[in-house]
């Protein structure tokens, strides 16, 4: 299976983002790709909730979920819309953070919505409340594809290794980490967290990515940290997409999860333990 990573740099405009989506969906498939995955945020980013709540839609409605589902189906391929910003119904008003898995007849196989939120202070000046303004998830996601299981998670989750430990165990060969990683904490463990989780469950790791600095009309523009990256079950870096938007294409051989686990059978190691 060619898989192609789609590494965008949104705005805070749904509408002006989603042609750019699209035309890359279009090149990639084009150039043979039968599994393609854009980055978590493909509708928008933007820290503004006010801004968020006047542009965003429910799922039923969203403009961003319908073209994609109708390309995915006149294409013929499978699509993860790695995530959309999505209005939830909610009595408070959050929002829903929401992957998609869409099958090569425009349904949607499975969704996912974010389980962990980015709720940090990476410096003095750059602070992040991502559960004000989205609900968690609470449920983790397995499907079934043709060629592949595929374990579905977004971004912040990557720092939960116990969540990847429970896909592969629920028989997970792709794990899935669409993000709009943090600029300054992508550059010191992006890479080293994605191929750790390789590592650990003898799979590989689809990691497609925001990058650069994203234009905003309302509230602050963000950094994110690029590099989409397609990681070997033996953790090898297979493709890394730099810094710039474009598409990162990876020829992936599923013999290779039975491989790695061959050769280091630890996710059939796993022991109940007492204590601390």
């Amino acid at each position: 299976m060619r898989a192609a990573l789609i590494q965008l740099s949104v705005s805070d405009d749904p509408v002006a983002n989603l042609p750019v989506t699209v035309g890359l969906v279009r090149q990639a498939a084009a150039q043979g790709a039968g599994f393609v995955l854009t980055p978590e945020c493909t509708n928008l980013l933007s820290s503004d909730r006010a801004h968020q709540r006047a542009v965003l839609h429910d799922e039923a409605t969203d403009p961003t979920l319908a073209a994609l589902r109708a390309e995915a189906a006149g294409l013929g391929i499978w699509l993860l819309i790695g995530s959309l910003g999505l209005k939830s119904g909610d009595a408070d008003g959050r929002f829903a953070n929401r992957s998609f898995l869409i099958a090569p007849d425009g349904a949607i196989a499975a969704r996912y919505d974010k389980i962990h939120m980015f709720d940090v202070d990476v410096s003095a000046t750059e602070r992040y409340r991502e559960s004000e303004g989205y609900r968690p998830g609470a449920r983790a996601v397995v499907a079934q594809t043709p060629f592949a299981t595929i374990g579905l998670s977004i971004c912040y989750d990557l720092r939960f290794p116990h969540l990847y430990r429970r896909l592969a165990k629920a028989g997970a060969q792709i794990l899935t980490v669409p993000a709009a990683f943090n600029d300054t904490t992508g550059a010191a463990h992006w890479e080293s967290l994605l191929r750790a989780r390789a590592i650990e469950n003898g799979c590989f790791v689809l990691a497609p990515a925001q990058c650069g600095t994203h234009a905003a009309h309302a509230g602050r523009a963000r950094r994110t940290h690029g590099h989409s990256l397609a990681v070997a079950p033996w953790g090898e870096v297979l493709a890394d997409g730099g810094d710039a938007p474009g598409i990162t294409l990876v020829d992936l051989d599923m013999a290779r999860v039975d491989q790695a686990r061959g050769r280091v059978p630890s996710i059939t190691h796993d022991r109940d333990f007492d204590g601390p």
